[in-house]
């Protein structure tokens, strides 16, 4: 068993190696999307937090209503934002919400394009495949590090980390959808002299759409799911008194805590399930 021990392959200095590179080659890169990012995060905390937090609280219960036509999840909205002020905890969830739909942003920007390659051409999504695999079953806790070496503290490495670790839904689920179109549709589309552009757009992603919706919700609900993560990084919001209370083993805050995120997640999975209006 030494001879294959003193002779393991060496992932660890390679991925030294990478790091160094990337430091000393490309970091004027990760100074651009550094700004970039957190340009994004700032106009989108400025949005959610300008109103008045009662009002934003009716404007969010009218439009459940509006696009779910029911007086129930209206009400069960207004009910969980008002029960969120009253413990204290709206700064937070409006810096939550910010990673949330900033990573939802990001993912499917960079995501929904992907999935559509992918699914045009089969043996490149071969290859891919392992790879977002990888993604998704990395510990997260791994990309923290290079989060922190290329990012710095703050929300913008919360942001990165939370991205990779969600893109491979949006990827995965706009390939599936777009992989999915029935052949009869795009041979119709075909028949009438449609162009590529033009089956893409008015055939293959009405199709998808089910599908692509579904990605939305699944980024949005795993961005929720790395809060806590993020906020070992400097990020702000509902992870940050979760890892204070286990700092100071305080059961009371990190219950609190963690009851306002999860009413965060039944608030958005009510409000984005397609095609629920219950």
């Amino acid at each position: 068993m030494d001879w294959l021990t003193d002779n393991r392959i060496p992932i660890k200095e390679w991925a030294e190696s990478a790091v160094d590179w990337l430091i000393d080659n490309a970091s004027f890169i990760f100074d651009a999307l550094d700004a970039v990012l957190e340009l994004i995060i700032k106009a989108i905390l400025a949005v959610i937090q300008f109103p008045h937090p009662l009002i934003f609280v009716a404007i969010l219960g009218a439009a459940a209503w509006w696009f779910k036509r029911s007086v129930g999840l209206a009400v069960f909205t207004v009910l969980a934002l008002l029960f969120i002020i009253n413990q204290g905890y709206w700064e937070g969830t409006t810096e939550t919400l910010t990673l949330v739909l900033a990573s939802a942003l990001v993912c499917m920007v960079l995501g929904v394009p992907a999935g559509i390659y992918l699914a045009h051409h089969p043996r490149v999504y071969s290859f891919v495949r392992p790879v977002l695999d990888m993604m998704q079953t990395l510990p997260t806790f791994v990309y923290l590090i290079p989060a922190i070496i290329f990012f710095g503290l703050g929300m913008v490495p919360g942001l990165v980390a939370t991205v990779i670790f969600v893109i491979a839904a949006p990827i995965r689920l706009t390939q599936l959808g777009i992989a999915s179109t029935p052949k009869s549709m795009i041979e119709a589309g075909q028949a009438f002299g449609a162009s590529p552009r033009q089956l893409l757009w008015k055939v293959e992603l009405p199709s998808a759409l089910p599908q692509i919706m579904a990605g939305l919700t699944q980024t949005i609900m795993l961005s929720l799911s790395m809060v806590v993560i993020a906020a070992l990084v400097g990020a702000d919001g509902l992870g940050v008194p979760i890892v204070r209370a286990l700092n100071t083993v305080n059961t009371g805050l990190g219950f609190e805590a963690g009851l306002i995120i999860v009413v965060v997640a039944i608030l958005l999975d009510r409000l984005l399930r397609v095609g629920d209006g219950k």
